[in-house]
């Protein structure tokens, strides 16, 4: 029964100052919305670098021409260093490989009737697709046949269709013009996710022979080499052997001179999760001052509480309330303050996050931990600053107490 009379006491004293308590509480719910909030788009932006990476292909070793010095004065991909020699002997010597795909690729005026875009077309062998995971939605990809044969025909990404033919998967069957040349539409890949203007779903395929005889040129040296590990183990096996390969290949004898680089999937994918995540714990701390701010609000709002209320102390006192009966009853209130502050931060940080994820806006993913951890640390808090006001109102003396004006 003395529980239950603790409890009436503290939901009696608390909506007895309504607009204070509302103001205190909701210190506590911002700081866990924002909590909850800021982790949720942190772990979005891991999930998303990591998707993003992936669908370029699974154990992906691209080779890129160009010294590591060299590129940042040109750019990378620029230098005119690997051919398809590279290539072919990149296919014949390799082991643990499940692919080798020359790809030449640049930007282009894309253009059907009175639509255009700027997009990447990309010129490739049709062992592209299993390099790099390219699935077809409509239609089909080209064929070595094609490619050997120099037709002019096209695969597009969803978004280069949506844009130039208002569906993702339309314009099998139609033409479109790529820098003033026409090409037939025979397939429309599927969307692979992305953003920005080398998201996948924004470039153009085409046969390479092709798009050596029509748009890049005959003597144009390889834009990249992309080569896919038969699995994740033997990724740096393939990259050591690409390497020692190429340099041979050059008449490398010092590897510091070697005139392209090799970009490994796996390490792009560890170095900016790591980012991201790093990110994500600065994100979680930041918001997680807020609710270090709210616990000293609380501490003020109790410490106030206590002088308004000395009278009542002391008659309370008078009337055989022990140390630990007013103690118990402050807490109480401190906890009971941070108890509704973070359930109703979690609802608000989970409906934020709702309405991001329906908005597309940006990507998040809720970690449960995080709603965990965020709960524990408010009610640590009411417990951590709601202790010394409490502690501070049952030391009072009845006779002081009772004299206090």
């Amino acid at each position: 029964m003395r529980y239950l009379d603790l409890l009436q006491e503290t939901s009696f004293t608390l909506f007895m100052n309504k607009a204070r308590s509302a103001l205190t509480i909701l210190g506590i719910v911002i700081g866990i919305a924002a909590v909850i909030v800021l982790i949720a788009v942190g772990e979005g932006a891991t999930a998303a670098v990591t998707q993003n990476i992936s669908a370029l292909g699974s154990n992906l070793i691209v080779v890129i021409p160009g010294s590591a010095t060299g590129a940042v004065s040109q750019g990378i991909g620029t230098a005119q260093t690997l051919t398809m020699s590279d290539a072919s002997l990149l296919q014949k010597q390799l082991q643990y490989v499940s692919g080798v795909s020359p790809e030449l690729a640049r930007h282009f005026q894309i253009t059907y009737r009175s639509s255009n875009t700027n997009t990447n077309v990309i010129g490739a062998n049709p062992i592209y697709t299993e390099v790099h995971n390219v699935t077809i939605n409509n239609g089909s990809f080209f064929t070595q046949q094609q490619d050997n044969n120099l037709q002019r025909v096209a695969v597009l990404g969803p978004a280069v269709s949506e844009l130039l033919f208002g569906s993702p998967y339309a314009g099998v069957g139609k033409t479109v013009e790529i820098n003033g040349t026409i090409f037939n539409v025979i397939g429309v890949a599927n969307i692979k996710g992305g953003t920005g203007a080398n998201s996948p779903d924004n470039n153009i395929y085409i046969p390479l022979k092709t798009a050596q005889q029509y748009l890049f040129g005959q003597n144009q040296a390889l834009t990249s080499i992309s080569i896919s590990a038969a699995n994740p183990q033997s990724i740096n096996l393939v990259e050591q052997e690409t390497f020692n390969i190429l340099l041979a290949a050059h008449g490398i004898k010092n590897p510091a001179n070697a005139d392209f680089q090799l970009v490994n999937q796996s390490s792009i994918v560890a170095s900016l999760s790591s980012t991201t995540q790093t990110l994500t714990v600065l994100l979680g701390s930041i918001a997680g001052i807020s609710l270090l701010v709210a616990g000293i609000g609380i501490m003020n709002m109790m410490l106030t509480t206590v002088t308004e209320r000395t009278r009542e102390i002391g008659l309370r006192k008078a009337v055989g309330a022990k140390k630990k009966d007013i103690g118990s009853q402050f807490l109480n209130e401190a906890v009971a303050l941070t108890l509704v502050g973070g359930i109703t931060g979690i609802l608000l940080g989970l409906g934020i996050i709702k309405i991001l994820s329906l908005t597309h806006s940006v990507t998040v993913v809720t970690q449960w931990w995080s709603i965990i951890i965020a709960f524990g640390v408010s009610m640590l808090i009411g417990i951590v600053f709601g202790y010394y006001p409490a502690q501070r109102a049952a030391k009072l003396k009845p006779i002081d107490a009772l004299k206090y004006e």
